[in-house]
């Protein structure tokens, strides 16, 4: 598990492949493939993908370098979101419910809520459950799961396994790519200044930020959140500059995602009997290595 993100939208194709680019600047590397339901917004990083794949290895052209995967075949990550729901969310559904029933939260308040995106509560909320979510991230990613006789993956800490897959007899298919060709795509495919990066409209986040430090900045956790967030309105609604800000939130603009079509002229990998991969565009790592072994041949003859 690489990254998991909370934000205000997660359907808007320019923010799903910042995530991706993020995490490949980080790592410094691609996989081999990158897989997803067939939905619009993952066009983008098939696109992006593709197009990193065959910077660095001019045989991948004619293929896209993405997998899509219909219903009931995504199965890895679904299982993820699933146990996420079932082990993470509860307990924080639970503790935003218990705001809405007290009345702390009013959906037809324009603070907290507009059109446009969420204010003050998607300004505190957000980035605390950020921190939470990175937080249950490192822990399983740290964490050895059951062992399944059934499986025949590498079991262990699954970091481990991703930082050394050699001393679980597995094979590490990372392609390296350089900073050059990362920064390339994130300029062709994303704009930097469209409003779905944006928590909150930046004057109005300048705004609830003057609050909190007036508040002496409180530290924002499980038990203080509803209160920061409280405190934040009701000093927000005793400004005299409050009419203002208002006025300016509304004309910020919310930005459509642009339409973006696949790359033409590629061809979907090859897919095999219980295997979908990308090892030799499609045909699977024996073809692979045979492919090896008569170019070796070649050599020496």
């Amino acid at each position: 598990m690489l990254q998991q993100k909370v934000w205000h939208s997660n359907h808007n194709s320019q923010l799903i492949l910042s995530y991706y680019l993020d995490t490949v600047e980080e790592f410094g590397y691609i996989p081999m493939i990158t897989q997803s339901n067939p939905g619009t917004e993952n066009f983008r990083i098939a696109n992006a993908q593709t197009l990193l794949q065959q910077m660095h290895d001019p045989n991948l052209h004619g293929y896209i370098q993405h997998q899509w995967m219909c219903t009931k075949k995504n199965i890895k990550p679904e299982i993820a979101w699933s146990q996420l729901c079932h082990c993470f969310a509860p307990g924080f559904e639970s503790l935003l419910d218990t705001g809405m029933d007290i009345g702390w939260y009013d959906p037809n308040n324009t603070l907290q809520l507009n059109p446009a995106c969420g204010m003050v509560f998607c300004w505190v909320f957000i980035p605390w459950l950020q921190v939470e979510l990175n937080n249950y991230q490192d822990h399983i990613n740290n964490s050895q799961k059951h062992r399944d006789k059934w499986k025949v993956t590498p079991h262990g800490i699954p970091e481990l396994i991703h930082t050394c897959a050699e001393d679980y007899g597995a094979l590490d298919f990372k392609v390296m790519v350089l900073p050059a060709t990362i920064e390339q795509v994130r300029k062709l495919y994303i704009n930097p200044n469209h409003t779905v990066f944006d928590l909150v409209p930046p004057a109005l986040n300048a705004f609830i930020k003057a609050c909190y430090l007036q508040l002496g900045s409180p530290s924002v956790g499980r038990t203080s959140v509803w209160t920061v967030y409280c405190d934040i309105l009701d000093l927000m609604q005793q400004s005299e500059g409050m009419p203002a800000i208002l006025t300016v939130t509304e004309d910020h603009a919310t930005m459509d995602d642009e339409e973006l079509n696949l790359l033409p002229g590629l061809h979907d990998l090859l897919e095999m009997e219980d295997y979908m991969g990308g090892v030799a565009n499609g045909l699977g790592l024996h073809e692979c290595l045979l492919g090896s072994s008569t170019a070796f041949l070649s050599n020496l003859f």
